[in-house]
């Protein structure tokens, strides 16, 4: 999928692509999901220990949780109790707590930026998801995430 300059930023002199910010924010809060501690203990650790990297001539190179992924991530903890009752409504038969930890890291993602980044089209929120869940989810949670994810579209467009 190819990114529009909107969707692209610097870190460090370095160029990153927004998605690569969300994989960044995925993985902090799928942590936070398995043990609980506060996205900003979670920046602080990840940043100490080298976490994230990218690749650049050949080498991998640590890089610092970006200000993009940082933002999404505490936006998501911020707004918890509200993205988990939206979860709760569309996720029909599935409680939160028998959602895989991929999926609802995901999809708290993804409803985070649909409702509070308004610079963020919903078309792009729910295609990261997608594609995040195509590499790193079940064989079911991509298409399981799209159709969540439309219905609160529509319903969010309807409502704002």
């Amino acid at each position: 999928m190819k990114s529009s300059p909107a969707e692209d930023f610097f870190i460090g002199g370095r160029h990153m692509k927004r998605h690569e910010a969300r994989r960044q924010a995925f993985f902090l809060l799928f942590e936070q999901s398995l043990h609980g501690d506060t996205v900003d203990e979670l920046i602080d650790y990840a940043n100490e220990a080298g976490s994230f990297s990218i690749v650049e001539d050949g080498e991998t190179v640590p890089v610092p949780v970006d200000e993009f992924a940082q933002q999404l991530a505490c936006g998501v903890e911020q707004h918890l109790p509200e993205l988990d009752e939206i979860i709760g409504k569309y996720a029909k038969g599935w409680s939160v707590k028998r959602l895989s930890r991929v999926c609802l890291a995901l999809l708290r993602l993804a409803l985070y930026e649909m409702k509070w980044e308004d610079d963020i089209p919903v078309s792009v929120s729910i295609n990261e998801a997608v594609e995040l869940a195509k590499e790193y989810g079940g064989e079911n949670d991509a298409p399981y995430l799209n159709g969540i994810l439309g219905t609160a579209a529509k319903e969010l467009q309807e409502n704002g």
